[in-house]
C-alpha cells in the first residue's frame, strides 16, 4: 500500500475504533473505573491528569521562544512549535466539543444520559466530552517535546499516553474520547511539523518524534 493509501486508512481505522468503543467499551469501562475511584487511587490519578492542562505547555513554549529568540533560533522555533501545536489542537478540540455535544460520563453515572446531541450547542462542561482536550494536549505536547529533548522521546510518549488514560480512569471521559483526542493531537503535530521544519531538498519528510530513535 502506498503512503497516500495508508494516510487515508489510518483516520478510517481510528473512526471505526471510536465507533466500536462507543457501542461496546465506553460504558463498561466507565462503570469499572467508577468502582475504583476512591481515596489514594483518585488522588494519584488526579495528580497525573493535571499534567494534561494546556497552560503548562503554552507558557513553556512562549518562554522558550522569547528567551532564545536572539540567542538560539533553533530552540526558539521549537518553543514556538510547542506553543502552536498545543494551541491549535486545543482550539480544534474545543470546536468539536461544542458541535458534537457528547454527554460526559458524569451524566451517564448520575442520570443515565449517554450519547451525542449533535449541534445542540451545549456550552455546559458536562456536554463537552468528545474529544478529550487533555488527551489532545498530552499527545501534541509529548510529540512536540520529543523534538526538544529527543533523548527522552520514549518517556514523553509514554507520559502522554498515561495522561490521556487518566481521563478514563477518573471517569472524566470515555475511551473513544481519549482515542479521538490523542489522534487529533498527533495529527496537529504532523501537519505543523512540515510547516515549521520543511525537509531539506533531497531528503524525505519524516517525523522523528514518532520514532524511538534517540537521535535529533
Amino acid at each position: 500500500m502506498d503512503k497516500r493509501g495508508r494516510n487515508q486508512l489510518l483516520p478510517a481505522a481510528i473512526a471505526l475504533f471510536c465507533l466500536v468503543s462507543f457501542l461496546f467499551f465506553d460504558q463498561p469501562l466507565t462503570l469499572f473505573f467508577h468502582q475504583l475511584d476512591t481515596g489514594l487511587w483518585h488522588r494519584v490519578w488526579e495528580a497525573i491528569t493535571r499534567a494534561g492542562q494546556s497552560e503548562w505547555y503554552l507558557a513553556g513554549g512562549l518562554l522558550l521562544y522569547a528567551g532564545f529568540r536572539k540567542r538560539n533560533r533553533q530552540i526558539s522555533v521549537k518553543g514556538l512549535f510547542l506553543f502552536s501545536t498545543v494551541a491549535a489542537s486545543g482550539l480544534t478540540s474545543d470546536l468539536f466539543k461544542i458541535i458534537l455535544c457528547r454527554a460526559r460520563p458524569t451524566l451517564f453515572l448520575q442520570q443515565g444520559i449517554y450519547g451525542f446531541d449533535l449541534f445542540g450547542w451545549h456550552f455546559d462542561h458536562t456536554w463537552q466530552s468528545f474529544p478529550s482536550g487533555h488527551s489532545t494536549t498530552a499527545l501534541s505536547a509529548a510529540l512536540s517535546l520529543s523534538l526538544l529533548f529527543p533523548r527522552f522521546r520514549p518517556a514523553f510518549i509514554i507520559a502522554g499516553v498515561v495522561i490521556a488514560a487518566s481521563r478514563v480512569v477518573l471517569c472524566q471521559h470515555y475511551l473513544s474520547d481519549i482515542v479521538a483526542g490523542s489522534a487529533l493531537g498527533v495529527a496537529t503535530v504532523a501537519l505543523l511539523y512540515r510547516r515549521f521544519f520543511p525537509p531539506v531538498a533531497g531528503d524525505k519528510p519524516r517525523l522523528p518524534m514518532l520514532s524511538f530513535d534517540h537521535s535529533p
